[in-house]
């Protein structure tokens, strides 16, 4: 199976796994799943980065360097992504997880987040808690 993280999600897997919800860590091990990150939450996390905020310490460059090297896949962004989104309904108003929903819609992923507002989505998307 794709697994694709939410942005909250993938920091805490590369820094802080003991965070990471109960039974996903375990679900990144099995080798009959593949962990996906994508280049939308490497934007996310470069525009956060940006804002030179006290509270955010991601390096979005080592942060890819250490998921390829980790074994996930980068999954970039194409146009039937961004297409998708328009079919979306507004339950949730990040462009950024709208982003990943769609992309999980359309590569035949599970997206999987600790947002209660991105779980609300139909389809392809599993709420989990830390």
């Amino acid at each position: 199976m794709l697994l694709l993280l939410d942005t909250h999600l993938l920091v805490w897997a590369m820094g802080s796994p003991d965070r990471l919800p109960h039974g996903l860590a375990s679900m990144l091990e099995d080798p009959r799943n593949t962990p996906l990150f994508s280049v939308a939450s490497l934007w996310e996390l470069v525009i956060k980065q940006s804002l030179d905020r006290p509270d955010f310490n991601v390096q979005p460059a080592m942060l890819r360097r250490a998921l390829l090297d980790g074994g996930w896949q980068e999954l970039p962004i194409k146009a039937a992504h961004a297409f998708a989104v328009a079919q979306l309904p507004p339950l949730h108003r990040d462009p950024f997880d709208r982003l990943l929903l769609a992309q999980a819609g359309s590569e035949g992923a599970l997206l999987i987040t600790a947002d209660q507002q991105l779980g609300q989505y139909p389809g392809p998307v599993r709420l989990m808690f830390p």
